[in-house]
């Protein structure tokens, strides 16, 4: 493999077979580092011959999926081991992508400083520019602004987010990122919508791309939808923080007032993504809506030990309904009035 990687001039390459017996066929997939040897990546695929066609649509679709986030995670660990004074704008990109990955306010800090820097070096880098536009999103969403840094934290946001779209209006990756910054931000929804299903029309398999959706349309309301595009996220990328995915699909299921639903599943999503404060006062709300009062009680000081924010003045849902039962809830279990 070493060799052929030599001979292409490539670093990663897919391997694979296909075995027959009697009407039954399986299909193997390899994903390799050409420079080490290393499997990062296998899979196989069962199916019959009657059925060829779409079990060659589901390995396509699979694989197609899978590679992108997991040669990203390749690259960002050796672009993590070059040295400081040998570092392109694409380098600071992936360095900065590493930092943000411990879902932590210096994290977040430090990717942005990164960025900055990639930013510098390519003014029209437009994966940089979108991917700091949505870790200003993050600083939103676990509270690490307050009232009077907000409003400029989401102007800057949909300013890069914009910039990206000028400088790279055919990349899935940037369309996806906007999207969700612009709906978090309160832009116009139609247009974060149309920016989503242009990113997936140019790459169906964009497992990140699905997770955004989820998102984009859980704002615009469209719940079971979000539902399932959250769930064909997971499936394209099992190896995916799912945490979030679930904290999204819990946040549908309140919405749409199965609270059970929602319960069950935004218990797991704390337990894969304990500091994720959305995910706290979502559940909160949904016990107190259920008249669970201590329980909700209980998730809010597990909440107050993250953040002092118990009720926060934004929200993203532009259906008044959603955003009512959201706030009543969370007042219920903070033992506000509502």
């Amino acid at each position: 493999m070493k060799q052929i990687g030599r001979e292409l001039g490539v670093r990663y390459v897919l391997e694979g077979s296909v075995r027959k017996d009697g009407r039954r066929v399986r299909i193997s997939a390899v994903l390799i580092d050409a420079t080490t040897g290393t499997h990062l990546w296998a899979d196989r695929f069962d199916g019959s011959l009657e059925e060829i066609f779409d079990l060659q649509d589901q390995v396509a679709v699979s694989i197609a999926g899978v590679i992108e986030p997991t040669l990203q995670a390749a690259e960002i660990r050796y672009s993590v081991e070059r040295p400081m004074t040998d570092l392109t704008a694409y380098d600071l990109y992936l360095r900065a992508r590493s930092v943000a990955s411990s879902y932590e306010r210096d994290g977040i800090a430090k990717a942005l400083e990164l960025l900055g820097q990639a930013i510098a070096r390519d003014p029209r880098y437009g994966l940089a520019l979108a991917t700091a536009a949505t870790y200003r999103v993050d600083l939103e969403n676990y509270d690490w602004i307050d009232d009077r840094e907000g409003e400029e934290n989401r102007r800057t946001a949909i300013d890069l987010a914009r910039q990206a779209l000028r400088a790279s209006a055919d990349d899935p990756g940037v369309l996806g990122r906007a999207a969700v910054v612009l709906g978090r931000f309160g832009e116009d929804i139609d247009a974060a919508l149309a920016l989503i299903d242009r990113a997936l029309a140019l790459n169906p398999s964009f497992a990140y791309g699905w997770y955004w959706s989820g998102w984009v349309r859980l704002f615009a309301g469209q719940l079971d939808l979000a539902i399932q595009h959250f769930e064909t996220s997971m499936r394209l990328n099992p190896r995916s923080q799912r945490g979030f995915h679930l904290a999204g699909i819990g946040m549908a299921h309140f919405l749409a007032h199965r609270f059970a639903d929602a319960v069950a599943v935004l218990r797991v999503s704390i337990e894969e993504v304990p500091t994720f404060t959305p995910t706290y006062r979502t559940l909160a709300a949904c016990y107190a809506h259920m008249g669970r009062l201590a329980e909700a009680r209980e998730i809010i000081k597990r909440l107050a030990s993250l953040t002092p924010v118990a009720v926060p003045t934004a929200n993203p849902c532009r259906n008044p309904e959603h955003r009512e039962l959201f706030l009543s809830g969370r007042r219920l279990a903070a033992g506000e009035e509502t």
